[in-house]
C-alpha cells in the first residue's frame, strides 16, 4: 500500500487509505472514491469477497475496482471480473503500467473524458 499511495499521490492523486477490508467498505460508502484498489489478500476477509459487497451496496455498486494481485495464474482474470472488478494489476507493481490502468478505468468511469 505505501508504494501504491506514494505513486497515486506523485501523479496528483488524493488516495484514502484502509488496512482491512472492513475499513475499507466503510471508507468506500462514506466517501464515494473515484475508483477502489482492492487488495485480494486482505487481513480480515478475501479482497474478492470485499468486492462482492461493495457491487452489492447502491452506494458503491458504480465505483470501478481494480484488483491488485500477486496471483497471475490462467483464468484468475476471469474469476476477478467475474467477482465484479473492472481490470487487475499484478504485483509487483510497475509504475507506468500501474499509472496507465488507473488513469483508463478513471476515464472510462468518467465517460471517456481526460482524468482531472
Amino acid at each position: 500500500m505505501v508504494l501504491t499511495v506514494a505513486i497515486l499521490k506523485r501523479a496528483g492523486h488524493e488516495p484514502l487509505e484502509a488496512e482491512t477490508a472492513a475499513e475499507g467498505l466503510s471508507l468506500a460508502r462514506t466517501r464515494q472514491p473515484d475508483l477502489i484498489l482492492m487488495d485480494i489478500q486482505l487481513p480480515d476477509m478475501d479482497g474478492l469477497e470485499a468486492t462482492r459487497l461493495l457491487r452489492e451496496d447502491s452506494r458503491t455498486c458504480d465505483i470501478p475496482i481494480i484488483a491488485l494481485t500477486a496471483f497471475a495464474m490462467k483464468g484468475d482474470a476471469e474469476i476477478m471480473r467475474e467477482a465484479g472488478c473492472d481490470a487487475y494489476i499484478t504485483k509487483p507493481i510497475r509504475y507506468e503500467a500501474f499509472l496507465q490502468e488507473v488513469e483508463s478505468v478513471v476515464q472510462k468511469m468518467r465517460g471517456g473524458h481526460p482524468a482531472q
